[in-house]
């Protein structure tokens, strides 16, 4: 019966990771093709920065509501109305967007729909999965979002160079699409839990704030998420920006299959750093990976602007 169980927990994991990739695999399609859209809408920096932006905002709003409701409903439902909202907004953008107005509106639709996946996948593991087997299930869950995030960039830029930037998120909705049907088909629900009484409501976050070490890993991981988000957003940008100001006409390593090697290597980084972490500690090694990334983030605004090849060394080493 334990060997049973076992299996059906690899079958669940191994089914959330196809349907975790499938539906990020167009998160990052907007950073990827974002020099060309910036000119063909004729859009100021700061209008597509905003557009960039709309997605995390909508993610950071969405996320204490949709994640914790899975407290009391089952995660499935949560993930599958996010993975929902993750094909609407692709769609949108595909048939509708034409300018700053409606491309924010469906960047924050995905952005929704981001904050029903991600973490409400890893829930939807955990009501399932017993810990023995947890801990990798975690791991191969952040590997999944991590390699389809990476290859984002590369599937954009060879989709809209093949067929236009239209296609490009026309696949990224049917992608996400696909995911829905795989949870809805094969992924077991979960019976609601019995009603506990409890001192707390549902989103009483004052538990949390009152927790300092949880606080300061939060605030810490903050800055580094937002540090992270910058890179990957205006990764393909900054450097089709350098390359045309240092005259790196012929490059080895595009802007986007630099961002996808970034996002590649820093999924390998994540799994070696759990690894990592057991012989340094997790606070020294989490104090000297900052303390690197801020020195990488320096050398790339003061130096990486003036040479191609040392911008995508030193993005490379930061990612």
């Amino acid at each position: 019966m334990d060997q049973v169980r076992r299996l059906s927990a690899v079958h669940l994991i191994a089914l959330v990771c196809v349907a975790q990739a499938l539906v990020q695999i167009g998160a990052f399609f907007w950073p990827a093709l974002l020099p060309g859209m910036i000119a063909r809408w004729a859009l100021t920096n700061s209008e597509a920065g905003w557009i960039t932006a709309i997605f995390y905002a909508a993610y950071i709003l969405a996320v204490p509501i949709l994640v914790t409701r899975t407290d009391r409903v089952d995660a499935k439902r949560v993930y599958l109305g996010g993975v929902a909202t993750t094909v609407l907004g692709h769609l949108l953008f595909a048939f509708f967007a034409d300018g700053f107005w409606s491309a924010l509106v469906a960047r924050a639709l995905t952005g929704v729909g981001w904050a029903g996946t991600y973490m409400t996948g890893l829930k939807l593991l955990a009501d399932k999965v017993d810990g023995k087997l947890m801990s990798r299930a975690a791991a191969g869950h952040a590997a999944s979002i991590g390699i389809s995030g990476a290859l984002s960039f590369a599937c954009a830029h060879v989709i809209a160079e093949w067929a236009g930037w239209r296609a490009a998120f026309f696949v990224g909705g049917v992608s996400a699409a696909l995911a829905w049907l795989l949870v809805i088909l094969a992924a077991p629900g979960r019976a609601p839990p019995p009603a506990a009484k409890s001192d707390h409501a549902l989103f009483d976050f004052r538990p949390v704030f009152r927790n300092q070490s949880a606080m300061a890993y939060a605030i810490a991981y903050c800055i580094h998420t937002l540090e992270m988000s910058a890179l990957r957003g205006w990764g393909v940008a900054f450097l089709g920006f350098v390359a045309l100001a240092t005259g790196a006409s012929a490059t080895l390593l595009s802007p986007t299959t630099t961002l996808t090697l970034l996002g590649l290597l820093g999924t390998l980084g994540s799994v070696l750093g759990n690894e990592a972490a057991i012989g340094l500690g997790r606070r020294r090694l989490i104090s000297l990976a900052m303390i690197a990334s801020a020195v990488c983030a320096g050398l790339l605004g003061f130096v990486g602007t003036h040479s191609y090849p040392i911008a995508v060394g030193l993005m490379l080493i930061s990612g």
